[in-house]
């Protein structure tokens, strides 16, 4: 997949919906940890484990990158070095690259949950805001539903635009 298109910049290694499809289902993408299905996991948790993966996929991009220069430059590759490589360049990577804030993730989740993507599993657990203001929200558990897993691949990379299909497909910002 060739991550710039001919137009609008950049693409991510993986896309936030597909992620939390995958993650949820517990098909766990590389650099992330797996999830039970049946119990889900918390919002907070997805959007630590999306930005997670997201810094190992780059990391992993950036090392492939290193490491065809070297091998193109005459030098040989072990994978000891290759792994060494790889953990310095997940320590460059920064968290907050994404352009994901907490709050915009919680809003991309809410339109999950209106296509009945996802769904409560009823458990919750005490939040750390809890030990501070007791009256705080719980961390509440989601998981994947029948109708989530049976939306194609091209509804869960833009779930906004399967939401409000009149947006359509060629739905570009304004220049207010």
């Amino acid at each position: 997949m060739e991550l710039r298109p001919n137009r609008g910049g950049f693409l991510r290694p993986l896309g936030c919906g597909l992620f939390i499809r995958d993650f949820l289902w517990g098909k766990a993408p590389e650099h992330s940890s797996k999830v039970d299905p049946v119990r889900g996991a918390t919002q907070s948790d997805i959007n630590f484990e999306y930005k997670e993966a997201m810094a190992g996929a780059t990391a992993r991009e950036h090392t492939e990158k290193i490491i065809s220069r070297m091998v193109l430059s005459g030098v040989d590759v072990t994978e000891e070095q290759a792994e060494t490589i790889y953990q310095r360049e997940l320590k460059r990577v920064s968290r907050k690259f994404t352009h994901m804030r907490y709050h915009s993730f919680l809003m991309y989740f809410s339109v999950l949950k209106r296509l009945d993507w996802v769904e409560a599993t009823g458990e919750t657990e005490p939040s750390a805001i809890q030990s501070n203001y007791s009256e705080g929200p719980e961390r509440v558990y989601y998981r994947i539903t029948k109708k989530g897993m049976e939306a194609p691949d091209e509804e869960w990379a833009n779930p906004l635009f399967t939401l409000y299909p009149e947006i359509g497909r060629r739905h570009r910002k304004s220049a207010s």
